[in-house]
This record gives structure tokens, C-alpha cells and sequence, in this order.
């Protein structure tokens, strides 16, 4: 029997490599492509490798991302970018014949004042957060493509293109940048060089009363395989061609406050936190219903502390002169 041929659009990222690691243990052939080997910006060059890999399966898990500050910062490059990828991907793994696509999207397609916990039905019901709002008008597209391919060629040409949508990801792989990066990265890397700096306080954006959700990056990549192996005709039974996207979250909250004492207590810092009260705070609270993912077989498997530790440990051997 020959094994499925999977392409992992976005490889080297956080959730990428996660999936990289996962699939290495299964049988099947992974393809990977570094973006000096093929741009996914550029549709001719993503059109010629579908036509030339002849590839079974696809995980999008390639995109733009960071933080508020970047967001805000490079609106224009955050839509650009993340509408040509998952276009250039979608529609060329369509004409190279690609029967089964999963395309990782993110819990900002939600409205701002989503009702919460954010059931799929939530999605395009109100405005967006508008600090991450262009990222998440392509998130939103990308979930449409599958939905739309499907709907005009899922019999014709038996294709079945599905999406996930996680709760905010951290793990090992994450982008430590200080000032492009996600919560947890960012207040890792803040107490990191206070504790070596030995300075008195850290001061952290907003209020730290906006309550955020968290999924480790491997129970990401498990929830992301298990979505793409379900049986189709159980898949289409807990969800529609028009509302198809599946949420994947830990099931618990925790707020901004909280979170920074935990990580302060696992880096080792000493010193006091102080918040800028000036500072956006983004919604203030931000928690997903993951009923139907979990009525699918799934449960996140990682305990916070144990996560963060590992996440830690990941920013020591990435940044040692640090």
C-alpha cells in the first residue's frame, strides 16, 4: 500500500513543526518546502509544485502572525499576505488534484462581543476586534474557500476541505520576538531578562484583566490530525457547508494577571509586575466552545504549568547568550 503523500505548508512555524513531529511517527510521506525553495506569494511557482508533487493531502499551517503591536503596526502586509497564501494554496491544491486540505485558522475570526463561550455559529454575527481585525478577515476567507470549493466540487471531485480554528497556541517554537510576539513568548521573554537583568519591575500592557484561553502546540497538532482523519460522513453529521470550521481549545481560562504571576514563578523572577493602564487591553475575554470537537473524540492532554515549563525550556536553548 502506498503511503499518502502530505505536504506541511508552513513547516518551520510553531504549529508546522508540531505537525511535522506528530506525522514523522505515522506512515505516510511528508513533503515540506523551505520559502527559498517555493513562495507561497507567488501562484506560479505554488501552481507548478501542486502540478509536479501529484500530493494526497495538505495542512495550511502556513500564515503571517504575531502579536497586538504587530497587527496594528503592518495591517496591510497581515491581509496581503495571509490572502495570497491560503489563495495561492487552496486553489492550486484544488487543480493538482489535492482530495483532502486542512487549513488552521485562529479564534480572532470571532466578533468582538461574541457570545462566550464562542460556539462556530458565532462567526460572522458582529464586528471584529479592530486590532487584529485584517487578520482575521483572512482567516475568515480561508474558511470560505474550503467551504466553497466544497460546495462546487466536493461530488464532482471528491474533494473535502476542513478547518480548525485554535484558541490562542504557545509551545516549544514560538517567536520570542519583543515586540512581534504572542502573550505567553512575549512575558517569557520580558521576566527572562528581568530576572537577568535584575531589574525591580516589569510593566506589561493593559489592565490584566481580559481572561485568555490557551492550547499547547502538540494537543494543536493531535486535534489537527484528528480532524483530518475523521470519517467524512461523521464530519458533515456535526457540521455544515456553510458553518464547517471546527474549534479546538483547552477548555479552561485564565486571566492576563494570573498568567504573568504563573510565568514570572517558572522563569524565576523576583521583582514586582506592574500594568499600563494606557495600553490596549484587545477583548476582554476570549474563550471558545470546543463541544463539537470534543463530541469528535478529541481532549486536549497537557496541563498549563507542565506546558509553560516546556515553552520555557524551549527560550533557554533558543536564546542561551541571553
Amino acid at each position: 500500500m502506498t503511503k499518502p503523500k502530505i505536504f506541511i505548508a508552513g513547516h518551520k512555524g510553531m504549529v508546522g513543526s508540531a505537525l511535522f513531529r506528530l506525522l514523522e511517527t505515522k506512515e505516510v510521506e511528508i513533503i515540506t518546502k523551505d520559502r527559498s525553495q517555493l513562495d507561497f506569494l507567488n501562484q506560479i511557482e505554488v501552481q507548478n509544485f501542486f502540478r509536479n508533487e501529484r500530493i494526497d493531502q495538505v495542512y495550511l499551517a502556513a500564515a503571517k502572525v504575531g502579536g497586538i503591536h504587530a497587527n496594528n503596526t503592518f495591517p496591510a502586509e497581515f491581509i496581503y499576505e495571509n490572502l495570497m497564501i491560503e489563495t495561492n494554496i487552496i486553489h492550486n491544491a484544488f487543480l493538482g488534484k489535492v482530495k483532502k486540505l486542512l487549513f488552521l485558522g485562529s479564534s480572532c475570526i470571532y466578533p468582538k462581543n461574541a457570545n462566550q463561550p464562542m460556539k462556530e455559529e458565532e462567526l460572522l454575527t458582529g464586528k471584529l476586534e479592530p486590532t487584529n481585525e485584517p487578520y482575521a478577515i483572512a482567516k475568515i476567507a480561508g474558511i470560505k474557500l474550503c467551504e466553497s470549493y466544497n460546495r462546487q466540487y466536493g461530488e464532482s471531485h471528491g474533494i473535502d476541505y476542513r478547518s480548525i480554528m485554535p484558541t490562542n497556541l504557545y509551545g516549544p517554537g514560538d517567536n520570542y520576538h519583543p515586540e512581534n510576539s504572542h502573550v505567553i513568548p512575549a512575558l517569557i521573554r520580558r521576566f527572562h531578562e528581568a530576572k537577568v537583568n535584575k531589574l525591580p519591575n516589569v510593566m506589561l500592557w493593559g489592565t490584566g484583566k481580559p481572561k485568555r484561553e490557551f492550547l499547547f502546540v502538540e494537543d494543536m497538532a493531535r486535534a489537527s490530525v484528528h480532524i483530518m482523519n475523521i470519517d467524512k460522513k461523521v464530519f458533515y453529521e456535526h457540521t455544515s457547508s456553510m458553518c464547517s470550521h471546527i474549534n479546538v481549545g483547552s477548555g479552561k481560562d485564565i486571566s492576563i494577571k494570573e498568567l504573568a504571576e504563573i510565568i514570572k514563578n517558572i522563569v524565576g523572577y523576583a521583582g514586582e509586575i506592574n500594568f499600563d493602564k494606557k495600553k490596549p487591553d484587545g477583548n476582554l475575554r476570549k474563550f471558545l466552545d470546543s463541544e463539537r470537537i470534543n463530541k469528535l473524540g478529541f481532549q486536549s492532554l497537557t496541563s498549563f504549568k507542565d506546558g509553560l515549563k516546556e515553552t520555557y525550556n524551549d527560550f533557554l536553548n533558543i536564546n542561551e547568550k541571553i
